[in-house]
């Protein structure tokens, strides 16, 4: 396509967006429940047709010889779709965060002062593979009153059209204009790249995906982008540990999912209870299939284990590999997670209140936990009812992004005849 024609379509899709977003923006939370349940209603009505449009996304991945983890992750069925559905009643059933006062104070000279949550406006997202962030993503936007401009992974081509058409279908007979909620029908690059250039029209991007994905968005836009490369996660094992505890939470957040952000990457183990604790630590996790890469003292307290490079400290493996070491104090622990952390996911384990305080102040990540696995940094299972990705950016928003992360706040004044000196 011509690079003109790319820009006109672009342009096309970021003011339909805007105008789309003015209309969304003063509706009452009903106005929008409405639109929500209509489309969750609508996904499952038009199960079938997502499910044949998903085989021909399946199968074009089968020849491209893809791998069975990308295969599941793409693959929808009435379960899923089911899932889907249910995703979008619960945002429905979320308090809407749109038109709240959060809070208010007087000034000596009478004016009222208050701040109140507003819409971003327009946000683009873009991701990869699964194709029911189609569904998540329009709904955590249409809910907090944004338009969303959704660029799904090519690997998810007609699962997201397909979506995304029902979810416009859902809203025509409702308060909600139906380009609240826009697909990009290319899967060119180069139209991703005209849609970052729209400053004027787009307010926020959110890529979701690996680390390539996110750094050529941010090196190609001139919009704000939320943002996290990659979450290097991190559990450090004081010495006054439980050491049950530590074995429990040690393996699940390594083991229960390894392939998400927020699955431990690096193991940190005071040296007092290391030869305690490693052997049969790494023994629990090598019976789950992990590869324990250890530092020179780790190694030299379990045999079968891979001695760690410099590289290993830094690595997000998203697979069931751990990077263990060995640290003589908590601050030793806190300088490893500064120089090799990715300001994610951190825990520590301890039955000192104090040191927890002060790991809990130190460390800056976008969520630290006490005596927790690291698999709890998800919106949902930190209350937010649902979440759009996780921010390690700490402008705007810091941490899983629900309803609230995808609103700002605007100043409002109540006087009574005041003017100014």
């Amino acid at each position: 396509m011509q690079n003109s024609a790319l820009k006109e379509e672009a342009l096309r899709l970021g003011q339909s967006a805007k105008s789309a977003a003015r209309e969304l923006a003063p509706l009452s939370a009903g106005e929008k429940n409405d639109a929500l349940l209509a489309m969750a209603d609508e996904l499952e009505r038009r199960s079938a047709l997502l499910i044949s449009e998903n085989q021909r996304d399946l199968d074009a991945a089968k020849n491209a010889g893809v791998s069975d983890a990308v295969l599941d992750r793409i693959a929808l069925n009435a379960g899923r779709i089911a899932s889907m559905a249910g995703g979008l009643r619960d945002v429905a059933a979320l308090p809407d965060p749109v038109h709240e006062i959060t809070k208010m104070w007087r000034r000596p000279n009478g004016l009222q002062v208050g701040r109140m949550r507003i819409p971003l406006g327009v946000i683009g997202i873009i991701y990869e593979a699964r194709p029911n962030v189609t569904a998540d993503a329009a709904a955590l936007c249409l809910k907090s009153g944004n338009a969303a401009i959704l660029r799904g992974g090519s690997e998810a081509h007609y699962s997201n059209q397909a979506i995304g058409s029902v979810l416009r279908e859902a809203c025509a007979g409702t308060r909600v204009p139906q380009d609240a909620v826009q697909i990009v029908a290319r899967n060119d690059h180069a139209l991703v790249n005209e849609l970052l250039q729209l400053e004027d029209y787009i307010d926020l991007i959110i890529p979701r995906g690996g680390e390539d994905l996110i750094r050529a968005v941010v090196a190609n836009s001139k919009i704000p982008v939320i943002k996290h490369y990659k979450g290097v996660c991190h559990v450090y094992v004081e010495a006054d540990a439980s050491l049950e505890m530590a074995e429990r939470i040690c393996l699940n957040a390594k083991v229960q999912r390894p392939s998400v952000c927020n699955a431990m990457e690096t193991l940190l183990v005071h040296e007092a209870i290391a030869a305690k604790f490693l052997p049969p630590m790494i023994a629990q996790l090598q019976a789950a299939g992990v590869e324990i890469r250890g530092c020179e003292r780790t190694c030299a307290l379990t045999p079968n284990i891979v001695p760690a490079r410099e590289a290993d400290w830094s690595e997000e493996y998203l697979d069931l590999i751990l990077a263990v070491r060995v640290v003589r104090d908590l601050d030793e622990a806190i300088s490893h997670i500064e120089r090799y952390g990715s300001e994610h996911t951190e825990s520590i384990i301890t039955a000192s209140y104090q040191k927890a305080r002060e790991f809990v102040e130190r460390v800056n990540s976008s969520a630290v936990l006490v005596n927790a696995s690291t698999r709890f940094n998800d919106g949902g299972e930190l209350g937010l009812g649902a979440e759009i990705g996780i921010s390690t950016s700490k402008i705007h928003a810091f941490g899983p992004m629900g309803l609230e992360e995808l609103t700002t706040t605007k100043f409002i004044v109540f006087g009574d005849g005041q003017i100014r000196e």
